[in-house]
């Protein structure tokens, strides 16, 4: 792929400039517009040199020719430009010694020149210097005097955006609240609220309950701080049997958990609800139900619930005997949350060793503290950090954090995805400024980081290098 980089220097250079490089007797003559092109074979320059106010006696001449130069001493001299009196001018037409790529011109009239060369590139052209060479010819072609003046320093080194990459701690949480939640399909006699452990399937269900107290239980690093049930009903019969069927059936499998554990009474928590009609609607309206609509609306209406049991079960019995069947069964539930905390770690082995058994402990500080341990650049530090947004997805911090990792390893499409949810904080402005730079979205990106870089040094230090790339791909002034 072809690559293209451009100089130009627009201000005018006039020989009054450099009176300290050049003597008295060799005249010198403004150069503007000075541009500089380099692509991967050849290197161009161009100007313009006027010689409006070039006065020279009759058989002299001056050569006007670019030269460039490194610190190391290489060196290329670039066509000239003769500038001859009127019989040096008439001599070199007549002798034909002027070839190109040199230019004839004679001084007296020759008002500006558009000057244009080219030379194969070599490397050390990156970092160089063009000067204009002038050489005071007399009779002979005799050299009397040479001058100097620098025209540009040349810099066609890479420019590569290289920003400071600026997590965020999160802000140590208090306390660790983890919850565990769970559906119990707990079968009863019919009309009754007495629980047989061995009826039904009774003792999956309940064995599903007990292993979501005992796994927090037995794990030392936590604290169990509240077990809630709640008990639900189905739609069908009359409502007042229904609130005692729920008050009487969570009561039951309350004090079935109390007598397992002893817990403190005040962690035991309880709550019912009559009939679960907010549960035939999930399901109903997810449904292929010949009437599913009008049932929706019946559902969502005032009617007192025996009235609205009564006519969905008259005015639609096809659908009501299937929802009977198959549906409200399952409307009769427990619900039941274990609610416990986390000790909190501050060992970075410990946190390392949680990491790997069992994340969803830790915080997202921990987690935090964990990965400025370890290696920016190692694929450790981004797991870290990626665990810690699907941990906490919402999160502005571990969103800010999973884009930076995205952005070390210019994964742009999924940095961008994250910044979405990583707030307006001032580190937030800086990494989405230094993603628009990423994208060569640079004049966006120094738009976004100018108003911060007063405050945040990275954010300078950005703005300086994106200044540098616009000068550069814009010809030396940043638009």
């Amino acid at each position: 792929m072809k690559t293209t980089a451009t100089y130009i220097f627009a201000a005018m250079i006039a020989c009054s400039a450099y009176t300290h490089a050049a003597t008295p007797s060799v005249p010198t003559v403004p150069v503007s517009n000075v541009s500089v092109n380099q692509d991967e074979r050849t290197l161009s320059v161009s100007m313009d040199i006027d010689a409006s106010d070039l006065s020279l006696p009759s058989p002299r001449e001056i050569i006007v020719h670019p030269v460039l130069s490194d610190s190391t001493g290489n060196q290329v001299n670039l066509p000239g430009v003769y500038l001859a009196g009127r019989s040096r001018y008439y001599l070199h037409l007549r002798e034909a010694d002027i070839a190109a790529p040199d230019t004839l011109v004679r001084a007296k009239g020759a008002g500006i020149i558009s000057y244009t060369a080219s030379v194969p590139y070599e490397q050390w052209m990156q970092l160089s210097n063009l000067d204009m060479a002038y050489d005071l010819r007399g009779c002979a072609c005799s050299p009397l005097d040479r001058a100097t003046t620098p025209l540009a320093a040349i810099d066609f080194t890479p420019l590569t955006f290289v920003p400071a990459f600026v997590t965020m701690t999160p802000q140590a949480s208090g306390v660790k609240n983890r919850e565990i939640k769970g559906s119990a399909y707990i079968d009863f006699p019919v009309n009754r609220t007495e629980l047989y452990t061995d009826y039904r399937r009774n003792p999956e269900e309940l064995a599903r309950i007990r292993a979501s107290i005992d796994v927090v239980r037995n794990d030392p690093d936590a604290k169990i701080t509240s077990i809630t049930i709640k008990g639900y009903a189905s739609p069908e019969g009359s409502y007042s049997n229904n609130v005692r069927l729920a008050k009487g059936r969570t009561q039951t499998l309350r004090d079935y958990v109390q007598g397992l554990y002893a817990f403190d009474p005040s962690i035991m928590h309880s709550d019912w609800e009559a009939e679960d009609w907010a549960g035939l609607r999930r399901y109903v309206e997810k449904s292929d139900l010949e009437w599913r609509e009008p049932i929706l609306r019946l559902i969502d209406s005032d009617m007192e619930p025996d009235a609205k049991d009564r006519k969905l079960r008259l005015d639609y019995p096809k659908d009501y005997a299937f929802l009977l069947a198959n549906v409200y069964p399952g409307l009769r539930h427990s619900d039941y949350a274990v609610e416990y905390v986390i000790r909190t770690y501050t060992d970075i082995n410990e946190i390392a060793a949680v990491m790997k058994s069992n994340p969803s402990k830790l915080s997202l500080n921990e987690l935090f503290l964990l990965g400025q341990s370890l290696d920016p650049e190692s694929q450790d530090y981004a797991d870290v950090f990626e665990l810690a947004v699907r941990m906490f997805p919402n999160d502005s911090v571990a969103n800010l954090n999973a884009a930076v990792i995205n952005m070390r390893r210019a994964d742009y499409p999924a940095a961008q995805r994250y910044l979405e949810r990583a707030g307006d904080s001032t580190q937030a402005i800086y990494a989405r400024g230094i993603l628009q730079a990423f994208l060569e979205q640079y004049a966006d990106a120094r738009n976004t980081l100018t108003p911060i870089a007063a405050t945040m040094p990275e954010a300078a230090d950005a703005v300086a290098q994106i200044e540098k790339i616009l000068r550069r791909t814009s010809g030396g002034n940043p638009k």
